[in-house]
């Protein structure tokens, strides 16, 4: 088994774990923070994978947008609902 191939491996275990944390957890911030995990762990397969330039916009896109936009509309909403 090659360095490469465990790397793979492992990243991809890593990404079930955190998609099936996602989808059990009763805690929202948490869901989210296990789905920009899996998207960084996608990123990451893609730059073993030999795709930088993929794993470069997963990363931007996937990871950091989508999450900072949960996490926006999450305050906008416990905001507007204390009102």
């Amino acid at each position: 088994m090659t360095l490469l191939t465990f790397m793979a491996a492992l990243l991809a275990v890593a990404s079930l774990g955190a998609a099936v944390i996602a989808l059990v957890t009763r805690s929202t911030v948490v869901a989210v923070l296990s789905a920009g995990l899996v998207s960084l762990f996608a990123s990451v397969m893609f730059l073993l994978l030999a795709a930088p330039d993929v794993a470069m916009t997963e990363a931007a896109i996937g990871s950091g947008l989508t999450t900072f936009l949960f996490f926006f509309v999450l305050g906008r909403i416990r905001r507007e609902g204390t009102k």
